[in-house]
């Protein structure tokens, strides 16, 4: 039987899928109905590109220079306007000298606001020696207000015969009109400004000696000895300070050890007390020299 001829063929199911139209998605009818829209948005983006491009070749040709080329003609514009400094007030101030603040603030009445940087004036601020932190506010009615927190002066120094203010962290915070500070302790020797806040905090439990001692003198970096206003030195033991603090005091206390004529006192050892005096001669020459602080010390 001869095949049937393919244009009397009834069509496979692929052609009638083929030949019914498909219907459009929703994104599909979306997009027609906003095809306005993209062009307009397309050259928004490309305007967009161009400018980004633009910013970084400018930032790469000159990243700080323009900018701050452009930030100082805004400031001299701002100041043009009446925007300039017209009051410095400053807070917190006791001991750090004026020059070296108006030096780090950099400012003066008149200057253009906007050209001051309260960032760049607060790490200067804490530069001198004086100040422990700062904190500087620029405001556009001309005011600018700088707050200091000090270090507070806790002993005075003294090593190869120069002196210091020192805080309680044995930090150098003055080396200059050291007599207005006579009235705080004073150490002596290499090495005392780091272990004085302990020795210092020691004594104040035993006021009999403290108020007779006129220096804590560190020999060689190991151990204490007390300077009395009367000249007599008092040798203290290695890590014992203040069992043998407890027991100066005691002694003070019961027979006025302290107000004797004496070269030297010698608690080194705990169960022995060894007097010298005057005209055994003196210990061996203690390091460094104790001298008297020029602001009327006793």
């Amino acid at each position: 039987m001869a095949p049937e001829p393919a244009r009397n063929r009834p069509p496979t199911r692929r052609r009638r899928a083929e030949a019914t139209p498909s219907r459009p998605t929703r994104l599909r009818l979306w997009l027609r109905r906003r095809r306005g829209l993209l062009r307009p948005a397309g050259l928004a983006l490309g305007a967009g590109g161009l400018l980004v491009a633009a910013g970084l070749a400018f930032m790469a040709a000159d990243p700080a220079g323009r900018i701050a080329a452009l930030w100082d003609g805004a400031a001299e514009i701002a100041g043009d306007a009446g925007l300039t400094v017209q009051e410095v007030v400053l807070e917190g101030s006791r001991n750090t000298p004026p020059d070296l603040v108006r030096e780090a603030l950099s400012i003066r009445r008149g200057d253009p606001i906007l050209a001051f940087d309260p960032q760049a004036a607060k790490e200067r601020l804490e530069m001198i020696a004086w100040v422990n932190s700062a904190h500087v506010e620029r405001h556009l009615n001309g005011l600018i207000r700088v707050r200091i927190t000090e270090r507070q002066p806790f002993a005075i120094w003294q090593r190869e015969g120069r002196f210091s203010v020192i805080d309680e962290k044995g930090e150098v915070v003055s080396s200059e009109n050291i007599g207005a500070f006579g009235r705080l302790p004073l150490v002596v020797g290499a090495g005392a400004n780091r272990l004085a806040g302990s020795m210092i905090e020691l004594m104040r439990a035993v006021p009999e000696v403290q108020e007779r001692t006129h220096a804590l003198v560190r020999v060689a970096e190991r151990r204490w000895n007390l300077r009395l206003r009367n000249g007599v030195d008092v040798l203290l033991p290695d890590g014992q300070e203040a069992a043998a603090l407890t027991r100066l005091a005691e002694l003070q206390q019961k027979q006025g050890l302290l107000d004797r004529p004496l070269a030297a006192i010698d608690l080194r050892l705990p169960d022995k007390l060894v007097l010298r005096l005057p005209s055994q001669g003196s210990p061996a020459p203690l390091e460094p020299t104790v001298q008297r602080v020029r602001s009327g010390r006793g």
